[in-house]
């Protein structure tokens, strides 16, 4: 009996390599013939493999999620994966195979899974109205509000205005607040996507902080400028290219 195969595009390596390692175990039939970290690379990919499934992330490079899905939709079905739930919802309630949040829910996983083997045995649908909606939902911004953190074995739900900053750390994204630190398993890039640009401002490559919780700015001796918090004691570095944020105050 042939297995049936996929395709995973996605430019995360650590969410790559997490989603495989998922349907590994909820579907060993399934063959991943290959994975990709661009949207050029996933159409090449999808050319030389023809697989039957295609977990395509919405937020790709080079060639967007939606601008690959245009191309390849009467060649395999598209599974959506995205950090946002309005891009998924409205891809699944017109018709698209299934979607998948960031970050992975085994059981949300296990359900999209059911749904695509059985529509594996029909042709892939047409995606036209579909991919219309997803790009009218990623042009209206629906910002974070909310984020489940894990605090040692506890998962908290944190209120996006009460963060104070977020910074990267091997793999996970501290999540802090005046009353104590977090993780979650989201990058900082993934983040900075889904937060108010207006209200975070990235000041490094490893930190978003929230401006309201700016109490001000300093430089050291060395000329390098601090981020000064009203309700914690670290000071934040501030890379050269963002001090432009801070010249007002």
């Amino acid at each position: 009996m042939t297995r049936p195969t996929a395709l995973i595009a996605e430019d995360e390596r650590v969410l790559r390599d997490e989603l495989r390692a998922e349907l590994e175990a909820l579907w060993p039939e399934l063959d991943v013939v290959a994975e990709a970290a661009n949207g050029v690379e996933a159409l090449w990919q999808v050319e030389r493999h023809a697989p039957q499934v295609l977990f395509l992330d919405i937020e790709m490079p080079e060639l967007s999620g939606l601008q690959l899905a245009r191309q390849v939709q009467h060649r395999c079905h598209v599974v959506f994966v995205t950090a946002f739930e309005a891009h998924a919802v409205a891809a699944f309630e017109h018709g698209a195979i299934d979607y998948v949040l960031k970050p992975y829910d085994r059981a949300r996983l296990a359900v999209t899974i059911a749904r695509v083997k059985e529509r594996l045995a029909s042709r892939p649908p047409v995606l036209d109205g579909v991919l219309a909606e997803l790009a009218a939902a990623a042009r209206r911004p629906d910002y974070l509000h909310w984020i489940n953190a894990h605090h040692h074995d506890i998962v908290r739900l944190v209120a996006v205005d009460d963060v104070l900053y977020f910074q990267a750390d091997t793999g996970y994204t501290r999540v802090v607040t005046a009353d104590g630190e977090s993780l979650i398993q989201r990058s900082l890039k993934e983040l900075q996507a889904q937060l108010d640009p207006a209200r975070f401002w990235t000041i490094h490559r490893s930190t978003i902080v929230n401006a309201n919780a700016v109490a001000g700015v300093t430089r050291d001796l060395r000329g390098r400028v601090f981020v000064q918090l009203k309700a914690r004691r670290e000071k934040l570095p501030v890379s050269e290219a963002n001090e432009h944020l801070f010249r007002r105050m």
